[in-house]
């Protein structure tokens, strides 16, 4: 998900493209080259004379060329084969956001509203750690629905669980009236932090729908915050207790304070919230000259620390605190009907960036979770439980997550993918190879998967099983490092700008198979550049196409949807974020339509529909700050090239435009208030669809989008 975590100073926030670690080590790939994929696959696939593109894409229905955007346009649809009839909205980049005609979006929360009782108004101009730790927390993204009563399926009354992924110093906080930017913040260093750490973590929140309109539910004895800052966990597992995972404030090994990047997340068949830990390297601070975890830690990119947190915190000064990073990195399950229960990190899952944790239970009862390590030439897993579940005593599940198999996934040519076990013992996981117990393996889990030659992706991140064809999609966001050499058959272009997305297919339907088959659906991207490489159906519309595949969701009849993040890689894409319709049977497989658009600089995040599939709600993250100095009309010249990874705002004169709800910089300066305060930022918006044949029926209820935020009338 989203890799720019901001310094502690506001200073600078980081591209969804830019180059991960300047230490990166450079693992060989376990596949073959994509010429003799290429040839292989032909030989067993009917394509049309001509259409080599059509291999390389892996859609069911040949592709005879892209043409021009004219040509696209003029293609007629087969009516009876579309599964989604909404009208489509167009590609562009403004300050708000569109969706399809005929719906409507709603804001249902934001950052700072009230979530547990006792919370106070949301007061930009004077936040506090006490307050934040009651309110919702910034920067959403995963989006978990549980219907109330728990087994009810109830589509109008459920619990909300959302994962605050980061923050952004420089949008959160007020600045100091005629100082420098480098010195504009009104409140104190120490006091940010504590703030920074209570809007970390999630929200669980209860909400209902009321004469048509969705409202969270006040003082609900569901509603719960878990922060970084206070919250207690406990480690369970096969890594619990062990020596490396032990610190000055944890003898045991057991217990640890809060969660971090948490990004996308799951839901688990007994109604439990899984939250993601990713880019947990962003929040340490230190040096690796003669540290014990040296190699361990290079292989996460720590430090990289890019907020203040070890000024006060020692437990994020790796040097104070060895063992304190390995304590994150992992998947934690918290119980939403419970909230006085303690999360709990799973170790037996694994440590890397975990983007997400989405499951499905296998025919023989066993439960299935996959996972993307997001980051360049990283891996995807799948983790199997050791027990069953049982849907008929939810107290039988409590502990599944904490013993099974965890895979690592190597693509071959013939277009299978075999599932190699992390396993300490196996080949070559043993002390020969620095593993002293299935706690190093697991601590260590890319290092495992490197020996093990598993393939390295092009930065793999939601992976959703679909329990109504039993196939799993792989997202695929991009890799600006692959180099031509490196190209390989899941991963078929060099400088993936764009990403693209993987249908794999589980034999029989059985997710615990040691091989399963698999096929690149479509290459992301304008189908309008050659220099894009874009590969979809070939009735694709001038809008249905997409870049930087990041979440996704199912619906109940099956059908997939896709939410984009690209970062600052909207500047070469030419358009905003959102979320598409996928088709993905039929002959308009690989062909997208575009339903929602974010505003400029955001990315959208957790699509999650009700079980009546007439309610969709998202999560809408950091507006105006990804690229937002690249765009003319926010005030700075663009500045696109394929050869430059964009960026973020750097500075506060990038901060100074915004949509037309926001306060005038004059204004708000004057209250010596946050430079800007987008309205949606952390939104949740919703949608009403039609469960049966896919159109529309009427819209849903909205509430303003342009609510204006910062606490005073300019």
């Amino acid at each position: 998900m989203s890799s720019r975590a901001s310094a502690g100073s506001g200073a600078a926030v980081s591209s969804k493209h830019c180059r991960m670690s300047d230490h990166r080590v450079k693992r060989p790939l376990a596949t073959p080259g994509i010429g003799d994929l290429i040839s292989r696959r032909l030989a067993r696939r009917e394509v049309l004379s001509g259409s080599l593109l059509a291999a390389v894409g892996a859609l069911a229905v040949p592709m005879a060329g892209l043409g021009s955007r004219a040509a696209r346009a003029a293609v007629v649809r087969p009516p009876t084969a579309e599964r989604f009839t909404f009208e489509e909205i167009e590609h562009g980049v403004d300050e708000t956001h569109h969706v399809a005609p005929g719906y409507s979006a709603e804001v249902l929360i934001r950052w700072g509203d009230p979530v547990v009782p006792g919370a106070p108004p949301f007061d930009p101009l004077n936040q506090s750690a006490e307050a934040q730790e009651k309110q919702f927390g910034y920067n959403n993204d995963f989006v978990g629905y549980l219907g109330l009563p728990f087994g009810s399926g109830n589509p109008e009354r459920g619990l909300l669980c959302v994962n605050h992924e980061y923050t952004n110093p420089g949008v959160m906080f007020a600045k100091r009236r005629g100082r420098p930017s480098r010195a504009r913040f009104a409140i104190p260093t120490s006091a940010r932090v504590e703030i920074e750490m209570a809007a970390h973590g999630g929200s669980i929140i209860e909400i209902e729908k009321q004469a048509g309109r969705w409202r969270v539910v006040p003082d609900s004895p569901f509603n719960r915050r878990i922060t970084a800052r206070s919250t207690p966990i406990e480690i369970s597992g096969p890594a619990a207790g062990d020596p490396r995972l032990r610190t000055s404030a944890d003898p045991s090994g057991r217990r640890v304070i809060g969660t971090i990047a948490n990004c996308a997340g799951g839901m688990t068949p007994w109604g439990t919230y899984l939250m993601a830990e990713e880019h947990f390297d962003s929040y340490f601070s230190g040096t690796l000259e003669t540290h014990p975890e040296a190699r361990n830690f290079e292989r996460y990119d720590i430090p990289r620390s890019r907020y203040a947190w070890a000024r006060y915190h020692k437990r994020f000064d790796i040097n104070a605190e060895p063992n304190e990073a390995n304590r994150f990195g992992w998947i934690v399950e918290v119980d939403p009907l419970a909230p006085r229960s303690t999360p709990k990190k799973r170790t037996a899952l694994g440590r890397f960036k975990n983007e997400g944790a989405e499951s499905t239970v296998s025919r023989d009862g066993r439960v299935v979770v996959y996972q993307g390590d997001d980051g360049p030439f990283e891996y995807l897993y799948r983790f199997v439980t050791e027990g069953r579940f049982d849907p008929n005593d939810r107290a039988a599940n409590r502990d599944l997550l904490d013993r099974g198999t965890l895979s690592v996934a190597r693509f071959h040519e013939d277009g299978s993918l075999v599932w190699l076990p992390l396993e300490f013992g196996e080949e070559p996981l043993t002390p020969a190879n620095d593993f002293a117990s299935q706690a190093d393996v697991l601590i260590e889990a890319r290092r495992a998967a490197d020996l093990l030659g598993a393939t390295p992706m092009d930065r793999p991140e939601d992976v959703e099983p679909n329990p109504v064809t039993g196939k799993v999609y792989v997202m695929l966001t991009s890799n600006v490092e692959r180099a031509a050499e490196q190209i390989d058959g899941p991963n078929p272009r060099d400088r993936n700008l764009f990403g693209h997305i993987l249908e794999l297919t589980p034999p029989g339907g059985d997710h615990t198979a040691p091989v399963f088959g698999w096929e690149v659906l479509v290459r992301c991207g304008d189908p309008g550049s050659a220099e894009a490489d874009a590969a979809w159906n070939p009735s694709i519309s001038a809008n249905g196409w997409f870049a930087g595949p990041d979440n996704c969701a199912i619906d109940g009849q099956g059908r997939l949807w896709i939410a984009s993040d690209q970062g600052g890689g909207w500047v070469e894409s030419g358009t905003a974020d959102g979320l598409w319709a996928l088709e993905t049977e039929g002959p308009l497989r690989g062909m997208g339509r575009m339903f929602f658009r974010v505003p400029i600089g955001a990315e959208l995040c957790g699509p999650r529909f009700t079980p009546d599939d007439r309610t969709l709600f998202v999560a809408v993250q950091h507006v105006a700050v990804s690229g937002v100095e690249d765009n003319p009309a926010f005030g700075r010249r663009a500045r696109p090239s394929r050869t430059r990874p964009a960026a973020g705002p750097t500075s506060t004169s990038a901060c100074r435009h915004g949509p037309p709800w926001w306060p005038s910089p004059r204004t708000t300066a004057e209250r010596s208030g946050p430079e800007r305060l987008p309205p949606i930022v952390i939104s949740t918006l919703a949608s009403d669809f039609d469960s049966g044949s896919g159109s529309q029926v009427g819209s849903a209820r909205s509430i303003g989008a342009d609510r204006r935020r910062g606490g005073a009338e300019p």
